[in-house]
């Protein structure tokens, strides 16, 4: 098994991901769909030894001690991929995730205007969220690439693993990577307020204490960007606060309805024309009257706040799917199999 042959076809296919696993072809993914390749079923011991040359030696030791890995990988003339070596049935196996050379705008990546006007914000906490393989990490980078090309500040970016590389342009941007430049993201975020940010990514918000910490850098007059895995901007809110211990909830209530400026939550679907997928969102602008459900602990009521704030670039998740379904963007049932309100989604398209 050539790996760099396989990765080679993964770009030339337009894949998102390459998968290794035992008894198994090679498997693409391609607008989202597995499709199996014409290369011959992978065997364990061949699987673990084409694994094994791409790994490090201190890499190889912390596989064989916690029997999972993430790490990023860039080849001579290839794109970069984000690896995940695990284990399955005492077999060695593999996911690759293609990362582009180039950062796409977010005009290129179909995104909501509200986006850009998220990465101009002077501070506070700005959430992408969105289910695993939605574009998060795309999308961050594509704020990342706004300020870097209009703003002089320090953008400090805690990465497990470092996907898209990022050229100084107006910015300074650093770039730290989990267990290779740092321990953990509570940790690097917690040295990162002493290293003179203006700007903080942070790849993923974890556990309490990094949430915490994200929530006191973003009071403290700096821009935090930040993904969960969360399906809409309600759950989102209830996410942060539940993370916490009861007796300190409303605490964080008062915190994130101060300092949350936005959130969007978005979703991939595969085009109709049946190459590539398109990207549908939902949009929460933090007003004053959503910090106000915030704080008298009303979250419920923000999707009808959504609802009514088209004029502060605001919609929902439905909104999103009946404009690409009208537009011929999706078909009809990819859009409603993603559908939270189908009585609204169905009175949405009557509205014309």
């Amino acid at each position: 098994m050539d790996l760099k042959e396989l990765l080679k076809l993964s770009i030339q296919q337009k894949a998102s991901d390459l998968h290794l696993t035992e008894n198994s072809p090679p498997v693409l993914r391609i607008d989202g769909k597995l499709v199996l390749t014409n290369e011959k079923p992978l065997i364990k011991e061949e699987l673990k030894k084409s694994i094994y040359a791409i790994l490090t030696d201190n890499q190889k030791e912390k596989f064989e001690r916690d029997k999972e890995l993430d790490f990023s990988l860039a080849l001579e003339g290839l794109e970069r991929f984000r690896v995940n070596v695990h284990i399955q049935k005492g077999s060695v196996e593999a996911a690759f995730r293609r990362i582009p050379q180039y950062v796409p705008s977010i005009h290129d990546l179909g995104l909501p205007p509200a986006i850009m006007d998220f990465a101009r914000r002077p501070s506070g906490l700005v959430l992408i969220t969105g289910p695993t393989g939605s574009g998060k990490t795309t999308t961050l980078a594509s704020m990342i690439e706004v300020i870097n090309q209009e703003r002089a500040c320090m953008i400090m970016c805690i990465e497990d693993p470092i996907e898209y590389v990022h050229k100084n342009k107006k910015a300074v941007i650093k770039q730290r990577e989990i267990y290779s430049d740092t321990h953990s993201f509570a940790e690097a975020l917690k040295r990162c307020l002493r290293q003179d940010p203006d700007v903080i990514v942070v790849g993923e918000m974890r556990d309490l204490e990094t949430i915490s910490t994200a929530l006191t850098a973003a009071e403290t007059g700096h821009l935090v960007l930040a993904t969960l895995h969360t399906p809409d901007a309600p759950q989102t809110v209830e996410r942060i606060i539940d993370v916490f211990p009861s007796h300190q909830q409303q605490q964080v209530r008062l915190q994130l309805s101060a300092c949350l400026q936005g959130v969007a939550s978005q979703i991939l679907l595969p085009r109709a024309g049946g190459e590539g997928r398109a990207l549908a969102s939902e949009i929460l602008v933090v007003t004053p009257a959503v910090r106000n459900l915030i704080r008298e602990r009303s979250v419920e009521q923000i999707p009808t706040s959504i609802q009514t704030g088209i004029q502060y670039g605001m919609h929902t998740m439905d909104m999103s799917l009946k404009l690409l379904y009208e537009e011929g963007v999706v078909s009809y049932e990819d859009a409603f199999a993603q559908v939270k309100n189908v009585e609204e989604f169905e009175q949405l398209l009557s509205e014309k």
